[in-house]
């Protein structure tokens, strides 16, 4: 039986951070980004699903996608204040993505915070085919 690999992967990069997430669906791929994304900022086993938030973006193209559905939880995180763990990819088109994204207000003592993400790159931006599945790569400005 073959190992899967892990939803999500970190990389280091000169000053800044990355990851590669990876689905069986795109739609998985984008939400292991967002799962990856937020990894980095706090403890995920920490953070409940107390808050719901519905995220529609859309984009000339998948790497667009990627940024804008990455950018508008890193906005949403900085003006409500939340941090998120699980997120539901409803609709997604090479140009518009629809998702719920769950999680709770940010509790500094128990959410153990971790890196602060100013914005999410163009810089080697890739969305595409790997194994049979989706893979997304970004890096991220810390």
């Amino acid at each position: 039986m073959m190992e899967q690999p892990p939803p999500f992967e970190v990389f280091d990069h000169t000053a800044d951070v990355g990851i590669v997430a990876r689905g069986d669906t795109l739609a998985e791929a984008f939400a292991n980004a967002a799962r990856g994304m937020f990894s980095l900022m706090v403890d995920l086993e920490r953070v409940a699903e107390r808050e719901e938030r519905c995220i529609d973006v859309q984009a000339d193209d998948p790497e667009g996608l990627v940024v804008h559905w990455l950018s508008e939880l890193l906005f949403i995180s900085e003006v409500d204040g939340l941090v998120f763990r699980r997120f539901d990819v409803d609709a997604l088109s090479d140009t518009r993505l629809a998702a719920r994204a769950f999680g709770e207000p940010l509790d500094i003592g128990r959410h153990n915070p971790q890196l602060m993400i100013k914005a999410v790159t163009r810089h080697q931006l890739q969305v595409g085919r790997e194994d049979g599945g989706y893979r997304v790569r970004v890096i991220f400005d810390i």
